[in-house]
């Protein structure tokens, strides 16, 4: 295995990681930083109600589930390097014109725009790296890619809370939305759809990689098209199980600094520090555990316990209320981490399932219904909150919702065995 990928152009590592490691960051700044906008004045500002403003945080996950399929199918069937330039530069704009909106019409309009632009960012992005990276390293190489997620909600946790407090909301969303407008032209100059087109590979070393991805086809059963791959048992589960992840993970990502600044009764720029604590962890997880699970190529046993934590973490904060706030957010700083450390493994399922034909489609509704999720976790969070004055109830949601992505994760049957022409070849 270690061999294969010394074999196999190590230079894609230092040149592929760090150019979709920062466009997914800057994708996930600019729909993460809402709760910091609601809970740094724009709710105030535009007199948002508890229940408009959980409907707006969830909106942009409603358009994100429209515009999945479609943009995998263009990212595998022409160009994910396009169809990723013109969905910066679209998102950007929209992000930054959330700062200038005095309107909630208008601003229910942006919300819902703006899931529909980067709705198809996540499904390109895997095809791209499924184009680049083999089995033995697609983990890791997703973990990569996820990692934005993450990282970015830790700095700008930080960065939009001294954002909010030196020039207000309205600032914070136009400067944040920019960097990705900027980064489009450099994604342009960098990028290539395949290794074949990379001026920067060697021949030999273009061909070895296309030869390893070829090989990998040839183990997995073939499926003629779409429909086909989405009447699966299989897929059909791994979407259900990313529906109730995602309830948890967003229900949380996007309530978490309300949450914290409700329950301590702190400034912003503290609530900011605190809100980024999680993503510490979740980030060191999340590369031991894509590490291990290339090492293994066994993928189920490094997402399902993860979950079971988050689930226990997030049951735990609830038994112990608001009595003790410090010991409820360590276990808020558990939850966040385990939650976030399957992402690599598990998207890594679907390319071992799935054949290259319709391995793209297969992600994108995986992504959809996880899009979906998002939006019912947004939503359903942000209401409980309200209507119970807590956020307790929202806790039993969450934990409740990793349980069942955990029933669903074991119930999928998947396969660490690697065929021996690989082991061979490899």
């Amino acid at each position: 295995m270690e061999k294969e990928q010394v074999k196999l152009a190590p230079g894609r590592w230092i040149r592929l990681v760090p150019i979709v490691f920062i466009t997914y960051s800057l994708a996930y700044l600019d729909r993460a930083n809402y709760g910091f906008g609601a809970a740094g004045g724009m709710a105030k500002e535009l007199h948002i109600t508890q229940g408009v403003s959980s409907l707006l945080g969830a909106l942009f996950f409603l358009g994100y589930f429209f515009f999945q399929i479609p943009g995998a199918h263009y990212a595998e069937k022409r160009s994910a390097k396009k169809l990723i330039f013109w969905s910066l530069i679209l998102w950007g704009v929209l992000a930054s014109a959330t700062g200038f909106i005095s309107n909630i019409s208008v601003l229910f309009i942006v919300r819902f725009l703006l899931g529909v632009v980067e709705s198809v960012v996540m499904p390109a992005m895997l095809v791209y790296l499924s184009h680049w990276f083999t089995k033995q390293e697609r983990s890791r190489a997703n973990t990569f890619l996820i990692l934005g997620n993450p990282v970015t909600v830790l700095w700008m946790s930080v960065v939009s809370g001294y954002l909010l407090q030196a020039f207000g909301w309205r600032w914070m969303f136009i400067l944040e939305g920019l960097p990705a407008v900027l980064w489009a032209f450099i994604w342009w100059m960098l990028v290539d759809d395949h290794p074949k087109d990379a001026k920067w590979l060697a021949q030999v070393e273009k061909q070895e990689i296309e030869m390893a991805l070829q090989q990998e086809q040839l183990a997995i059963q073939p499926v003629k098209n779409y429909r086909e791959a989405f009447k699966s048992n299989k897929v059909i589960l791994l979407s259900l199980q990313y529906f109730f992840w995602s309830i948890g993970v967003y229900g949380f990502v996007i309530w978490l600094p309300s949450i914290i600044k409700a329950a301590s009764h702190i400034g912003i720029v503290a609530t900011g520090w605190l809100s980024s604590v999680p993503y510490v962890l979740a980030v060191l997880l999340m590369v031991i555990c894509s590490y291990y699970s290339d090492r293994t190529l066994n993928r189920k046993a490094f997402v399902w316990p993860f979950l079971l934590i988050g689930a226990l973490a997030f049951y735990a904060s609830y038994a112990i209320g608001t009595s003790n706030f410090w010991l409820s957010f360590v276990l808020l700083v558990i939850a966040g981490g385990a939650m976030y450390a399957p992402y690599g493994p598990f998207f890594a399922i679907v390319p071992e399932i799935m054949p290259r034909n319709v391995a793209g489609a297969a992600k994108a509704l995986i992504n959809s219904m996880g899009a979906l999720g998002s939006f019912v976790g947004a939503y359903v969070v942000g209401y409980l909150n309200g209507l119970t004055g807590g956020p307790g109830a929202s806790y039993i949601f969450m934990a409740g919702s990793l349980l069942l992505s955990v029933l669903l994760t074991i119930a999928v049957k998947t396969s660490s065995h690697i065929p021996l022409e690989r082991k061979v070849q490899a």
